[in-house]
């Protein structure tokens, strides 16, 4: 599911695609979105004999623009009943080798990855589009690969207004540390920097661009998320010297404090990957200003007195 502005609801909300009918519908109020869309993927239409074992496609995989042949190429076969009449050939074409290979690899790696994390095509495109760029620079031999894809991903994110964390990254990622792949983004921040001759932007990163995906992972309720939402533009006015997602996980570690179904630390920690004594040391600085930053509407005066005090 991806964000789209409904105008219905007036606001953007997820959106689900329903393949079958080629309908864009709202997952809030239903209302379709778009009708009829056309699916420019790869067709898979077979107009084999189903008695036999050949099964020849209708046609290939979908265009890629980043290739250098647009991934059109001719691929030969060997002859009918795996005869060798054309194994000759075949030879021949496979001893040139395929230029394309590494970064079809790489792509396909960046899709995997961006699949396992649930991310859009955009981010997945973007991603792609970067790692192009360093390819293109003769710059990734002889480096980790699921280091660069992941360092890839990350500023893809970050750049689309979706940020996901190092460690969210890192944990899918078998064949990279935490500190490789930040050795990897610095990398690729360097040497695209000095392709363009100024600094890659990649956007800042705010407690808000969190909560969503930690209160559902924490399975908070609806009026938890909004007083989460709430609270955290308003400790912006305040200056609380912690990271971003720091802040959103101690936000709500407050929060659920004040709710019937409290979650502990332990949860919160592994729901957000922040270290349990990070978001103590984050909650410490923001209980001075509990009052002024939760919403009225959700707690009085005396639910406040419920907030564990902060150990010095």
């Amino acid at each position: 599911m991806s964000d789209t502005y409904c105008s219905d609801c007036k606001r953007n909300t997820e959106v689900v695609f329903d393949h079958a009918a080629g309908d864009t519908v709202c997952s809030e109020c239903g209302l379709v979105l778009e009708a009829r869309s056309i699916d420019e993927t790869s067709e898979w239409r077979t107009f084999a004999d189903d008695s036999g074992d050949h099964d020849p496609n209708r046609v290939g995989g979908p265009v890629n623009p980043l290739l250098g042949d647009a991934a059109l190429s001719t691929v030969i076969s060997r002859g009918a009943n795996g005869s060798n009449g054309d194994a000759s050939m075949a030879r021949l074409q496979n001893r040139g080798g395929d230029p394309d290979r590494a970064i079809v690899l790489a792509f396909k790696t960046i899709s995997n990855m961006a699949d396992r994390l649930s991310l859009v095509t955009t981010i997945k495109d973007r991603a792609s589009e970067i790692y192009k760029r360093l390819e293109d620079q003769k710059c990734t031999r002889g480096r980790n690969l699921e280091a660069l894809v992941a360092a890839c991903i990350y500023i893809a994110c970050r750049q689309e207004g979706k940020p996901r964390t190092v460690k969210e990254i890192c944990s899918i990622v078998a064949g990279a540390t935490k500190k490789e792949i930040g050795r990897a983004k610095e990398f690729i921040v360097k040497q695209l920097k000095v392709e363009m001759g100024e600094s890659m932007e990649m956007g800042t990163i705010h407690a808000g661009d969190y909560l969503r995906r930690f209160c559902s992972n924490l399975g908070m309720s609806n009026e938890e998320v909004k007083a989460v939402q709430e609270t955290v533009q308003r400790s912006g006015d305040f200056d609380i010297r912690r990271s971003p997602i720091s802040i959103a996980a101690a936000i709500i570690f407050m929060i659920t404090q004040l709710s019937d179904s409290k979650k502990p630390l332990r949860d919160i920690s592994i729901a957000t990957t922040v270290a349990e004594g990070t978001i103590k040391n984050a909650y410490r600085d923001l209980y001075p200003h509990a009052a002024k930053i939760i919403p009225e509407w959700y707690a009085k005066d005396r639910d406040l007195k419920n907030l564990s005090s902060p150990k010095a």
